[in-house]
């Protein structure tokens, strides 16, 4: 009995050699596909494949937020993330809303059938590569956690806004204070999650979900 599985990604090149890599050898089957998420969610209301191959960048909706309406609507099927996207806040934050796999796009196919199969016997398959980076990235989780509970909660509504990408005049006038308030704000804030920039106040923002990466 063949492997029924769905895809969705915006590029119909992509879809049909993937498509055309898994049924090769009979044991596989692409029952349906979607080119943007929210075709994937009207689909999926009408299927039932054993996996969803879901591409994070997609228009209307993008995969990750077709894992938390699927979250939201108490809809489990198992997904493996498959996307060009090797940055490891995507990934935690796929982990997070309950993917069962990642894989990056340069995979071959014998590592994203691999996948397939681990998943569907109920284990996650994350990409060999991105492991030392999400080890490391969980062991920094704590402390993050500390550094946001030190902050106020103007403080966490001003490092949303520099996070945006608000200058301090916009932030002031948003928040009905002094620019020199803004400023003494953001000083603190960079002291209390030790950065030194505001770039680097931006990366910690998304990191721990301060602000969203989508």
């Amino acid at each position: 009995m063949s492997i029924k599985v769905m895809l969705a990604d915006d590029h119909m090149l992509v879809r049909e050699g993937i498509k055309h890599l898994l049924e090769y050898d009979k044991s596989i089957e692409v029952i349906a596909e979607a080119n943007n998420g929210m075709e994937c969610i009207e689909k999926l209301c009408e299927i039932s494949p054993d996996i969803l191959l879901l591409d994070i960048n997609m228009p209307v909706m993008n995969g990750l937020e077709v894992l938390e309406e699927l979250k939201k609507r108490n809809c489990y099927i198992k997904t493996l993330l498959l996307t060009v996207h090797g940055e490891i806040e995507y990934l935690v934050k796929a982990i997070e809303i309950g993917a069962d796999g990642y894989l990056l796009k340069d995979s071959g196919s014998e590592e994203l059938k691999k996948a397939i199969n681990e998943i569907l016997k109920g284990e996650s398959y994350i990409q060999p590569s991105l492991l030392p980076a999400l080890n490391s990235r969980l062991i920094n989780k704590d402390i993050d956690k500390e550094k946001l509970e030190s902050l106020t909660k103007r403080e966490l509504e001003i490092l949303k806004q520099v996070a945006e990408g608000m200058f301090n005049k916009e932030i002031a006038i948003n928040l009905n204070i002094s620019e020199r308030t803004v400023k003494n704000h953001i000083s603190n804030i960079f002291k209390k999650i030790d950065v030194s920039d505001r770039t680097q106040a931006a990366v910690f923002a998304i990191r721990n979900n301060v602000v969203n990466l989508y």
